[in-house]
């Protein structure tokens, strides 16, 4: 190894890791035990709200993404060259890509009406707020001003958490 090359996790890898397979289990996991879902009428309004849900969850993550510019990276380690931003999207939340994410997949669960899918979405709240504490550790080991923002600003639903 290079001196200059870091090995690998050293910068959350793993958590990109571990966050893809809960995306692979949201996406492609069974979406309910055997005897099914919910019954209608909550068939018909679990495909609009999820709809709604999902491209709304796409959205914010999209403009979050739009909003990070050269500093987005998938990694929870920011970029060596990167500069906060605390502007846009991110003057309501700290994390928006990851709200984006999970309205997403919550809506995803109502679309597919699926029990499993809806805990496979609760999972991966928990573990993206676990991954954001330890983004946000880093994030102030290099913004000092992180601080201050993040003690203004809430980390993924505006004005709630």
């Amino acid at each position: 190894m290079q001196p200059h090359e870091a090995r690998f996790g050293s910068r959350g890898e793993w958590y990109v890791v571990a966050q893809m397979m809960l995306f692979a289990l949201l996406v492609l996991g069974p979406s309910t035990w055997p005897g099914g879902g919910w019954t209608a009428p909550y068939t018909w309004l679990g495909r609009f709200f999820g709809g709604v849900l999902l491209a709304l969850g796409i959205a914010i993550s999209l403009l979050a993404c739009l909003h990070l510019g050269k500093n987005l990276t998938a990694l929870p380690q920011p970029r060596k060259d990167a500069v906060l931003v605390v502007a846009g999207i991110y003057r309501f939340v700290r994390h928006p890509i990851y709200s984006g994410v999970l309205i997403a997949a919550f809506g995803w669960a109502l679309w597919v009406n699926g029990w499993l899918t809806l805990g496979y979405a609760s999972l991966l709240l928990i573990f993206l707020d676990i991954k954001s504490r330890r983004e946000e550790i880093w994030l102030e080991q290099k913004f000092p001003e992180y601080r201050e923002y993040r003690q203004r600003v809430r980390k993924l639903l505006p004005y709630v958490y």
